[in-house]
């Protein structure tokens, strides 16, 4: 059950919020339920009535259900008012701006503030994607003010990135810090960076996932299954795009992109900016990667298992990843296992390579490429709830069907993907985990901090630092490596953090002194 209004003295007594969209309704809602009185300020007086009201129905709702007592609720709303006029705050002890991610809407407004409220008063932004220290330097004491990133929706989503400009008092992001989890909120700090944490962290998974479908790889229905299933995403990125909005995310991308000075890590894609312009959105407008029908995504079917009369024998690479789990498996699925040195010239070859594409494997490894089909298992198979196979562009269709009926025989899914360095999921696992590794190097936050945040702010199944743990750095390592020598795009080089890591077989979570 949420915490009773005024059931203690919050650091903050007097809040002030302005802006009253979702994020700012959200704030002021979890600020009135930490006990502050606070005044929520809009320059659109029915805006301010309507995100009452609305704030005031969220309590309602929570006591229907249980989670907050009526008493908390009336105190609640006792301490929460409206205000259309800056000149009302200038009682306030803390001021959270919730604007539009303008700067110099944004700057002006702190400008505005400074006249009004008292010497002590601390001011903080909720910018996504602007410098801290940007907003800050139009003011005549920049250091009251800092980053107060909070995540929508507010009272579900809680974690509170706090952001100390060039110029703030370290006391400010102190007291951010202890008055977040006086409102329920897990606070993590970070340097003011393009992105900070969350946004920064995030790059991999869509900018990756557009560049596989870009090359042809797969489809976007396709992409999304083998990271729902193989990682345990809750929503494949493509999903996730057309629930946020290109409107929104495509910006973004962009944006961190130009502060960056072009990283190729954060290299947007044109999918993304072609379906912006002709206004596939996503769900806001029934059509974006997928069409939606009363908000339901009409989704391709999953391709059937083919009907092979009689699976051919198997013969398996000596240089294949995790071989010995592969035998273990090929057995448990009753295949015919040919243990040569050399594959017999019926013999279905497989190969699971960390990076490489299966054609690099085929030529490097002098085998047969119309009878060569890979595997991904960067992850344990046992983990997993699909298998993910690819063909290069001389795999015998014959060949392809025997694979596909093979590893389906257990019932898993399995979706046969063509030829790509890294598969679906180790391209996309090792961007994550390379960014947030670079994160840590930057020294832009701690890494509990950074597993914090993400796990929070984005519901991945585990933090990119643990996911790199999971899958082993070094192998997270070579994957980098070799993605770089197949596509030799710097994008892919390994970031100085995760070398030295999976160079000696340390855990990415491993925190120096």
């Amino acid at each position: 059950m949420s915490p009773s209004p005024l059931e203690s003295s919050p650091l903050f007594p007097r809040v002030a919020v302005i802006g009253a969209g979702a994020m700012g309704r959200g704030i002021a809602q979890i600020a009135a339920q930490a006990g502050s009185r606070v005044t929520l300020h809009d320059t659109n007086p029915d805006a301010v009535t309507a995100a009452m009201q609305s704030i005031g129905e969220q309590w309602d709702k929570q006591v229907g259900k249980g989670r907050l007592t009526a008493d908390a609720a009336s105190a609640g709303k006792a301490c929460l008012r409206g205000a259309t006029q800056l000149g009302e705050l200038a009682d306030c002890d803390l001021v959270i701006e919730a604007v539009v991610e303008n700067l110099q809407v944004k700057q002006q407004l702190f400008i505005e503030l400074e006249a009004i409220v008292k010497p002590q008063t601390v001011l903080a932004t909720n910018t996504s994607s602007l410098s801290v220290t940007a907003i800050g330097s139009a003011l005549q004491h920049p250091q009251r003010l800092a980053g107060y990133h909070f995540f929508n929706p507010v009272p579900v989503m809680k974690v509170v990135e706090v952001i100390p400009g060039l110029k703030t008092d370290p006391p400010v992001c102190k007291q951010l810090t202890v008055y977040a989890r006086q409102m329920g909120h897990q606070p993590v700090q970070a340097q003011d960076t393009p992105g900070f944490i969350v946004n920064h962290a995030g790059r991999a998974y869509g900018t990756e996932a557009l560049r596989i479908a870009s090359e042809g790889v797969a489809d976007y229905a396709t992409i999304d299954r083998i990271l729902r299933d193989q990682v345990g995403f809750k929503l494949g990125p493509f999903e996730l795009m057309d629930l946020t909005g290109l409107d929104v995310s495509h910006p973004v991308m962009e944006s961190i992109y130009r502060q960056y000075y072009e990283e190729a890590r954060y290299r947007p894609s044109v999918i993304t900016a072609q379906r912006l312009a002709g206004g596939l959105l996503g769900r806001k407008t029934s059509e974006g990667f997928y069409r939606y029908v009363e908000g339901q995504p009409e989704l391709p079917p999953e391709p059937p298992v083919p009907p092979v009369a009689e699976l051919p024998p198997v013969w398996v690479s000596p240089r294949a990843a995790r071989r010995a789990e592969l035998y273990q498996l090929l057995k448990d699925l009753d295949a015919k296992i040919e243990t040569g040195q050399t594959p017999s010239t019926a013999a279905l070859t497989l190969v699971a390579p960390l990076g490489h594409d299966v054609t690099t494997i085929a030529v490097v490894e002098r085998l047969d490429p119309a009878r060569t089909v890979g595997i991904d298992l960067l992850l344990e198979d046992a983990v997993t709830r699909r298998r993910v196979l690819a063909t290069n562009p001389a795999t015998r269709p014959d060949m392809r069907n025997a694979a596909h009926a093979l590893f389906a025989r257990d019932g898993k899914a399995v979706s046969v993907i063509r030829d790509s360095g890294g598969f679906v999921t180790q391209r996309v696992v090792a961007g994550i985990v390379n960014v947030a590794a670079d994160i840590c190097q930057q020294r832009i936050c701690t890494p509990a901090d950074l597993e914090m945040a993400v796990t929070l702010g984005l519901a991945y199944p585990l933090g990119p630092l643990a996911l790199g743990d999971r899958c082993g750095p070094t192998n997270v390592l070579e994957v980098l490596f070799n993605l770089q020598t197949v596509y030799g795009d710097p994008r892919y080089r390994p970031s100085p953090w995760l070398r030295r890591r999976g160079a000696i077989g340390l855990s990415l979570l491993h925190e120096e002194e």
